[in-house]
């Protein structure tokens, strides 16, 4: 029960938060920072999207029942707001790292919310933890989430490392 309950979890926040989709976005909203400045934005934006997932997957129910929102409300909110930063991006706006020539902070926005630990990640991880009651539930759906967020700071430290060794003009193809 324990180990199926870590396994839904793992599998199914790993799929959602995305590592592999998220690395090559990684790179390009911080090519202008140093990779040490890099490795700190990844180090914060998988602990702050982990904290996030954790508290929404604990307090979720709590808050969203005191609001009077649905976790089906929840979703479609939250995927209209990751259209619409998507849609920012793609327009060039407000893209973080971009021609403004100032550093930004980019480890919590977009990074870590609403990239990692966006809408999908937020409701799964609400309906997860009821999926799996008591301690025991409780403790692999905790674990399967710090697991899954892990993997993303796996491949965001990864991604950091391959722009090391690619010169700029293949990276900027890329990404």
């Amino acid at each position: 029960m324990i180990l199926r309950a870590f396994g839904e979890t793992f599998v199914t926040l790993f799929v959602i938060t995305d590592p592999i989709g998220n690395a090559p976005i990684f790179v390009a909203i911080t090519r202008n920072l140093t990779p040490r400045e890099r490795q700190r934005a990844a180090l914060r934006a998988v602990v702050a999207a982990g904290a996030l997932i954790i508290g929404f997957a604990v307090f979720g129910e709590i808050v969203l029942r005191y609001l009077h929102v649905s976790l089906g409300s929840l979703s479609i909110a939250g995927g209209l707001l990751l259209m619409l930063v998507a849609l920012e991006m793609l327009r060039g706006s407000d893209f973080p790292g971009g021609e403004s020539g100032e550093a930004e902070d980019v480890a919590l926005v977009p990074l870590a919310t609403p990239l990692v630990a966006g809408p999908g990640a937020i409701a799964t991880s609400i309906v997860l933890w009821r999926a799996h009651p008591g301690a025991g539930g409780h403790v692999a759906v905790i674990a399967a989430i710090i697991a899954a967020v892990g993997g993303v700071g796996v491949a965001l430290i990864v991604a950091e490392r391959v722009t090391r060794a690619t010169s700029p003009a293949i990276l900027s193809f890329l990404t």
